[in-house]
């Protein structure tokens, strides 16, 4: 165990730690993670864990010999893999007295907003009791339009909305490569991320990084760029033997870090990476890159076409081409917007006999994707 934070932060930090089934399933492992989060919870900072593993646990327990295939099965494996998985975190860390909580979610916790406060309240009030919250996706409930699809995805949407400094995935390799070092021992790792390009994603989908997780090393990288985008700093290390959480955010580890961009606040946040999305307005160039470059509000005038059947509050993606660039909550109903699409906010009150807002979103309702 670590006994000295080295450049440690000038305040508490929060981080999240996102431990794959693979990894749980070693005993010495995740006594060394354990290790490691009591020795960062010491030094007064907070550590939240998205622990996968609960399938695999229960299939153990049933003696199953392959993972079941269909739905109700895998849920029921789930079921009783997480009471066993639960055990692990409580006894590994019941040794350095450290109480802690499960957490269970689906994508339906986050989509609506008093759902999702009451969740990162829940959380944040575990925080601050000095509990540390293990959470894993609702498997037993969870069903394909209300999953995450893996943890990673999952790891990163809730360091966004707990505002954390930095998001740890624990995987088999040291981070993200240009070729597989497992084919290649002299292929080189890529130390820090400052954009998430064509070329970092082409290494994650490449042989460089398939096949070292469950989810992949894309979900990895799908992950950071939620994560990145909340403001919150993402490291991919290796969980078999760099797990000091303390060197990892110092950077005294060699793993992959991704750069955080600007923090956004949380209801921008909740629309990014919460709010379930009702339908696509498609705008025209202007309108793009009023958006984009000038951080304007959306107009009618700039809208091109409707797709989908929303009310007046909804969450939508805005589109230019095929390419989605914003989502916000708009100020009209689908129904109304293919009334005014492509005309001036003057027209809005002649059209509709009523003018609610001169604009379709207005730019505190936008978050650019």
């Amino acid at each position: 165990m670590s006994s000295v934070m080295r450049n440690s932060p000038s305040r508490r930090a929060r981080v999240v730690v996102k431990i794959g089934s693979g990894l749980v399933a070693s005993q010495d492992v995740i006594s060394k993670i354990a290790s490691e989060v009591a020795s960062f919870h010491d030094m007064k900072n907070e550590v939240i864990i998205v622990s996968s593993g609960a399938i695999a646990t229960g299939m153990l327990k049933l003696a199953l010999k392959k993972k079941p295939s269909d739905l109700p099965s895998k849920q029921a494996a789930a079921s009783v893999g997480q009471v066993g998985l639960m055990n692990k975190w409580t006894n590994v860390l019941l040794k350095y007295n450290i109480p802690v909580a499960q957490v269970l979610l689906t994508k339906n916790d986050f989509e609506a907003r008093d759902r999702y406060l009451n969740a990162r309240n829940t959380i944040l009030k575990l925080l601050s009791w000095g509990v540390i919250p293990v959470i894993n996706e609702n498997d037993t409930v969870a069903t394909e339009e209300i999953n995450f699809g893996d943890n990673d995805t999952l790891s990163a949407i809730v360091a966004s909305k707990v505002a954390a400094d930095h998001l740890i995935i624990f995987t088999d390799v040291d981070g993200l490569y240009k070729e597989n070092p497992k084919k290649n021992k002299n292929a080189e790792l890529i130390l820090e991320v400052r954009k998430i390009s064509d070329d970092i994603e082409n290494y994650a989908t490449s042989d460089a990084g398939c096949g070292f997780s469950v989810g992949g090393m894309m979900s990895k990288i799908e992950a950071a760029k939620i994560a990145t985008a909340s403001g919150v700093e993402t490291h991919i290390a290796n969980g078999k033997k760099n797990v000091c959480i303390s060197d990892i955010i110092s950077g005294n580890v060699r793993c992959t870090k991704f750069l955080a961009e600007s923090k956004i606040d949380g209801r921008k946040k909740w629309i990014a990476f919460g709010a379930s999305i009702s339908g696509k307005i498609f705008v025209d160039e202007g309108a793009a890159k009023a958006i984009l470059e000038k951080g304007k509000s959306l107009l009618p005038s700039g809208i091109t076409k409707i797709e989908g059947n929303f009310t007046k509050g909804a969450v939508v993606s805005v589109v230019r081409e095929n390419s989605e660039i914003a989502k916000g909550l708009v100020f009209y109903s689908s129904k109304d917007l293919e009334k005014i699409k492509g005309h001036k906010s003057q027209d809005i009150e002649k059209i509709l006999c009523r003018k609610d807002y001169d604009e379709v979103i207005h730019r505190d309702n936008l978050t650019i994707m």
